[in-house]
């Protein structure tokens, strides 16, 4: 495995070896465009359709470029994660392609779609309370320890971040040179990987975190230059309900990033009701938060080439039609 330690940033070529291990394994998602959407922003998007990654999200690149380089007895003793759905998936999901044995902590209320799936790809699932005084961070530490497993965590860790980046590489690759790349932030693995990938391939474009309004630590952080946390934020966006960026991911966005702003549940919600209704696409809370970044920014993106990471589609359907209604 790679080294972990704060010190040790992400690059462009660890995100270049992260591509070659999942060629062939992870799928190219296409990049979709939407003439209303265009006329909607006055900017000529590309969205990157991470909804139709394998298991439905991003996080099986950055899950699998990690699994993947372990070794020997590692692999053997199983790995350990913790996450409130996607991560816990694409971890299970590449643990079941590698033969690796799965255990993942998901909190109790998680949604049960994404339960189900963890399950399904033969992962062990362990539930924590929220109120329960322990972290599900520290749960994960205390299993891995006990059973000597390699702790995966959801983005503070170098093969994850560089296996995330390998969608801004694929987005440029396909839609070519771009202005601007919005990308949805939790605890910013997605956005410093894209980041480290986009700033090497494209002089001078701006790349824009979007995390919900409620969950606000990643831009006062990135405002003030020190690591500020939230504390279970309540919104619609599951996905992006972290504490805080991470001892990696922090230092990488305020190098790569040029800003990272913020959308309420509405926004959205309404952003959701577009991708779904106008372009046919199945997107979760979380997924959407790219693409309502740009309506909420259109006036100053006219005329402009953006780029639009679609993070996952792994949607609660019942709660969905909820939020529509």
């Amino acid at each position: 495995m790679n080294d972990a330690s704060p010190a040790a940033g992400v690059t462009w070529a660890d995100v270049e070896a992260a591509s070659r291990r999942l060629e062939g394994v992870a799928h190219r998602t296409p990049v979709a465009t939407s003439r209303q959407f265009d006329a909607l922003t006055g900017c000529t998007a590309f969205f990157k359709c991470e909804n139709l990654q394998r298991m439905g999200a991003f996080k099986f690149r950055g899950a699998y470029n990690a699994l993947s380089q372990l070794q020997g007895a590692a692999r053997g003793a199983g790995v350990v994660a913790f996450s409130s759905g996607n991560h816990a998936q694409a971890v299970a999901l590449a643990g079941s392609l590698l033969g690796i044995p799965t255990t993942i902590v998901m909190p109790a209320d998680a949604p049960a779609v994404k339960v189900a799936a963890t399950r399904g790809y033969g992962a062990e699932v362990v539930f924590y309370d929220r109120g329960s005084g322990e972290t599900r961070e520290a749960m994960a530490e205390r299993i891995a320890r006990e059973k000597g497993a390699t702790l995966i965590p959801p983005f503070d860790h170098r093969d994850v971040i560089a296996g995330q980046g390998t969608c801004a590489k694929e987005l440029v690759e396909d839609a070519g040179r771009l202005d601007y790349l919005f990308v949805c932030t939790g605890g910013a693995g997605l956005l410093s990987g894209c980041a480290v990938a986009a700033t090497h391939l494209v002089q001078g474009i701006r790349v824009i975190g979007v995390e919900p309004e409620a969950g606000d630590d990643a831009a006062r952080s990135f405002r003030d230059k020190k690591l500020h946390r939230v504390d279970n934020p309540q919104t619609i966006a599951d996905g992006a309900r972290t504490s805080s960026m991470g001892a990696l991911t922090f230092p990488l966005v305020l190098r790569h990033v040029s800003d990272i702003m913020t959308v309420s549940d509405a926004e959205l919600v309404e952003a959701m009701r577009f991708l779904w209704e106008r372009m046919k696409l199945v997107v979760e809370p979380t997924g959407a938060l790219a693409a309502a970044g740009v309506i909420k920014r259109a006036s100053e993106l006219r005329g402009k080439r953006v780029g639009i990471i679609i993070s996952g589609g792994n949607a609660d359907l019942k709660a969905v039609a909820q939020l529509f209604a």
